[in-house]
């Protein structure tokens, strides 16, 4: 499946100074990862996040947030934004990193 390799430039852009930063292809996309734990993704076109459970409706109030359901089930603590809600750059930086807090509290893989 493809995904926007511009969106996924972009995330590059804002992550490039970070160390603990890897790529994977999962969920039909590409996804970063942060001291091995997911955290953000390019999901066709749409930005998928890693809030956690805690801040999970929070999220979900957000302007352009839903729901990430890529199996037909929602999955509690990831969300996707659709491309309105990343279009400006500040905009993807504070998913951007409101994700990467959420991996760093993890434990490192």
């Amino acid at each position: 499946m493809a995904f926007d390799e511009g969106l996924a430039h972009r995330i590059r852009e804002i992550m490039q100074d970070r160390q603990d930063v890897s790529e994977r292809r999962m969920f039909g996309g590409l996804a970063f990862l942060v001291n091995g734990n997911m955290a953000v993704g390019v999901v066709k076109d749409e930005l998928m996040v890693r809030v956690g459970p805690d801040d999970y409706e929070s999220a979900l109030g957000q302007p352009h947030a839903r729901e990430m359901d890529f199996t037909g089930r929602a999955l509690r603590g990831f969300v996707y934004v659709d491309e309105a809600g990343i279009s400006e750059d500040e905009d993807l930086s504070t998913w951007v990193d409101r994700a990467i807090s959420f991996a760093e509290s993890l434990p490192r893989k």
